[in-house]
């Protein structure tokens, strides 16, 4: 592996939890930490690396699968945290004791510099008290991490296009959410404009941003309940296909799993 290269590996990312690692020369960091302690660390320790050489942990937002390790692992590790002010407000009760020292303020739309890494953040719609994702970038390269919010807005659109690898959302098949299980008021919960993308709004989205510098397009966050991996998969590559992509030619298409991290992949 290139000494200099810019990796990434999604260590989890389904509704049940979600964690990224990114990794450069001199830097390894994890985007939310929603399993357990143990789980992260087993994750990280299955591609290579371990939460002694986590530098921070940026939060996107409160909800327990993005959150659920936070406390432990900055109490265990001393790693920095950092959110933004609702969003510390909002998981503050939720992730126990965290020493002021390692509590960080990341604004919503601003950067942050951790090391060789430059960190964008960006707001998105979602039903959370200040929900924002982040665009990573190292030696010109840059990953997008955007897994929960209702829709796409052009301003997000122009912030994320033509990364050298995108984590986008596909949470669910309409179809299946609507002749699910699920009570009407949750559906219209995740249906809606502060829920969650389908696979053919993941599928839409995709089309605007892929471009030329794309190589890496993860599938995450997917619905145990209301989605098939699949499913998901040949919803996104056919439509991408159907308007002339060459998909895992032009750029791999991965799936993500709830409790298998994804190879760590230079960008």
């Amino acid at each position: 592996m290139a000494a200099d290269s810019f990796q990434v590996s999604i260590l989890a990312s389904s509704s049940q939890g979600n964690s990224l690692l990114v990794k450069t020369p001199h830097e390894q960091i994890l985007v939310d930490a929603g399993l357990s302690g143990k789980k992260i660390q087993t994750l990280l320790q299955s591609v290579g690396s371990d939460m002694r050489q986590i530098a921070a942990i940026l939060v996107t937002h409160e909800h327990s699968d993005h959150i659920r390790g936070v406390g432990v692992l900055a109490r265990r590790y001393g790693v920095p945290i950092y959110a933004n002010q609702k969003t510390w407000q909002a998981m503050a009760p939720k992730i126990g004791k965290v020493p002021l020292e390692q509590q960080h303020i990341f604004a919503p739309e601003s950067c942050l510099s951790l090391g060789d890494l430059e960190i964008e953040s960006f707001r998105v719609s979602h039903d959370a008290a200040d929900p924002q994702f982040y665009n990573l970038h190292y030696d010109n390269k840059s990953f997008i991490d955007l897994t929960d919010t209702g829709y796409v807005s052009d301003r997000v659109k122009y912030q994320i296009q033509n990364a050298d690898g995108i984590l986008l959302e596909c949470n669910h098949d309409v179809e299946m959410l609507r002749q699910g299980n699920y009570p009407w008021s949750l559906q219209q919960r995740i249906l809606g404009d502060e829920g969650h993308l389908s696979n053919l709004d993941s599928a839409r989205t995709l089309s605007e941003v892929i471009g030329n510098a794309t190589k890496q397009v993860y599938l995450g966050h997917r619905s145990p309940h209301n989605n098939e991996r699949n499913l998901a998969h040949q919803t996104v590559a056919h439509f991408l296909e159907d308007r002339d992509y060459a998909v895992d030619h032009d750029f791999r298409l991965w799936d993500t799993a709830a409790l298998q991290a994804t190879p760590l992949i230079s960008l």
